[in-house]
């Protein structure tokens, strides 16, 4: 894990969106000992950062793959998301 100068951060997945978007998750230990996951959203030169605890990122996590499954019926491809 590379030091920030704001403690540890570790990449945990990569993703290209629609329209040149790119979304990267991060595992972020800071220097207190407090661990965040960090969502950087890269659209062209402009960025969003989102730092979320554990159980922001659990309510997240779930009500995407919630909103998944359900658009995925909604267009009859079915869903392997369990």
């Amino acid at each position: 894990m590379p030091d920030t100068g704001n403690g540890k951060v570790t990449e945990l997945a990569k993703f290209s969106t629609p329209y040149g978007r790119e979304i990267l998750l991060q595992d972020v230990t800071h220097e207190s000992g407090m661990n965040m996951l960090r969502l950087r959203i890269r659209e062209g030169s402009r960025f969003t950062i989102l730092d979320v605890d554990a159980g922001t990122a659990a309510m997240l996590g779930k009500s995407m793959i919630d909103w998944s499954k359900l658009a995925m019926q909604l267009k009859n491809l079915g869903s392997d998301i369990d």
